[in-house]
């Protein structure tokens, strides 16, 4: 870990906390996921760099070490395309791959469409190519599902300040690590879901888990309701939303994401190809939503195969 350099990147009047490792040629930009952070991704990065690529990552604004957007103005999903970019040209990178994680894989997805003179391929974990449009998910889930509390305002927010970061975050990583999709009862809050006396999961350690309460209390959790909970409905017009660069696919294949409406669909290779049609599909069968944390080796060599074929 401690070969990893930080710096920070002027994006406008915000400073974007940037985690660097590798000095080769071929650059690899990593965009987490929640509730991670640049540090979700330290496996892959020493792998990478170690494999002779240049491993990039960043807190989005409002996460962990990077500025929050000025008071009153909300982040959007253009925001992060648009701090994605900045972050490209500050570091001199003309043509990346893309690794995003969860929420992550949705910029991933959509700056590969808006700029593919500047990808050169895209890997995504956790959540297949879902193109834009209005979100479903209130016609198809109950009232409790997490992503309707989350984008309630003040629900979330009454929720989780009942403890203090590092169990929010502690609770969010035991759900999220379960193959059932988190559902409160009608008098339930989310946070209830996880017993106190619930063990971490084995891959996840406490130092892991200090290192990141560390970040969120530097940051606090209002940024990250706001991306991605309550920003789905945010509007993109994209001038064709096909995904045409070479992409790869990891799942586990006990992700609690896979029993969302119409996404298992999306990681059939048949299926998906019609939106992706350079699509090369991988699932790692005890693997859960953090897959990337749980298997790392197996991830790391998944990614390094794909990056060989398409360099």
């Amino acid at each position: 870990m401690d070969r990893i350099e930080h710096k920070f990147v002027n994006v406008g009047d915000l400073k974007l906390h940037v985690a660097e490792i590798g000095s080769g040629g071929n650059a690899v930009v990593f965009l987490h996921g929640f509730p991670e952070i640049w540090y979700s991704w330290r496996h892959q990065m020493i792998a990478l760099a170690d494999a002779g690529f240049r491993a990039v990552s960043f807190d989005y604004r409002g996460y962990g070490l990077s500025d929050p957007p000025p008071p009153g103005n909300k982040a959007t999903w253009f925001d992060l395309l648009n701090d994605l970019l900045h972050i490209l040209d500050a570091l001199a990178l003309s043509k990346v791959f893309l690794v995003g994680k969860d929420f992550g894989a949705r910029p991933a997805h959509f700056f590969s469409i808006l700029h593919p003179e500047r990808v050169l391929g895209v890997v995504t974990l956790g959540v297949p190519y879902v193109p834009p449009g209005p979100s479903l998910y209130h016609k198809f889930l109950p009232e409790g599902f997490y992503i309707l509390r989350w984008k309630e305002p003040g629900r979330a927010e009454g929720d989780f300040g009942r403890f203090d970061v590092k169990t929010v975050v502690r609770n969010i990583y035991i759900l999220f690590s379960r193959n059932e999709i988190p559902i409160a009862n009608e008098n339930q809050e989310i946070m209830d879901l996880v017993e106190p006396d619930t063990p971490l999961p084995t891959w996840f350690t406490e130092e892991d888990l200090a290192t990141y309460a560390a970040l969120y209390e530097n940051s606090g959790l209002q940024t990250a309701l706001q991306i991605p909970y309550r920003s789905f409905g945010e509007v993109f017009n994209l001038p064709d939303p096909v995904v045409r660069v070479p992409a790869l696919l990891i799942m586990g294949g006990k992700d609690y994401i896979l029993k969302f409406p119409g996404i298992e669909d999306l990681t059939k290779v048949e299926k998906a190809k019609e939106l992706v049609p350079n699509l090369e599909v991988t699932f790692i069968p005890e693997g859960t939503h953090f897959v990337q944390e749980q298997f790392p080796q197996q991830v790391n060599q998944l990614i390094l195969d794909f990056l060989a074929k398409h360099i």
